[in-house]
């Protein structure tokens, strides 16, 4: 039985030495101001300090990326979240959605940080949470633009 668990471990080791070569795709894109969120709703600094700390890394093309996304299999699931992120909402891609599509996404948005999904409870972990401050001032200025 010994022997069969020293198999088990071993493989195992070896399974997450080769996984440290398999990277997720991180294919930078160049941001253009004139699509972003933040540059067309003309949002203050203080909101824009908000939204970047809390929201970019996952739902923009602004994603920074820190250490241990460079570990498997951590890096996987990690990068998995930031994809499906950025198809459900990417402020990088603003003005790219019709108007009616980004008064919804507005919507959507407010009321995830409003029920406290947003940011997602793993994200908050390693980043810190949304400050009850913060998240008054951000639900407000949203309110003053939708």
């Amino acid at each position: 039985m010994k022997s069969k668990m020293k198999k088990i471990g071993v493989v195992l080791i070896i399974a997450l030495v080769v996984m440290q070569f398999i990277r997720p795709d991180r294919t930078y894109v160049a941001v253009d101001t004139q699509t972003d969120f933040l540059s067309v709703t003309q949002a203050p600094e203080n909101i824009a300090a908000i939204v970047k700390k809390n929201c970019y890394d996952c739902h923009s093309d602004q994603t920074a990326y820190p250490w241990y996304t460079n570990v498997a299999p951590l890096s996987f699931w990690i990068n998995h979240h930031i994809e499906e992120g950025k198809e459900h909402l990417n402020f990088s891609n603003w003005t790219k959605y019709p108007a009616k599509k980004a008064a919804h996404k507005l919507e959507e948005f407010f009321e995830e940080v409003e029920e406290g999904k947003m940011p997602l409870e793993s994200y908050t972990y390693l980043h810190g949470s949304l400050s009850e401050t913060d998240k008054s001032t951000l639900l407000t200025w949203v309110q003053s633009i939708r």
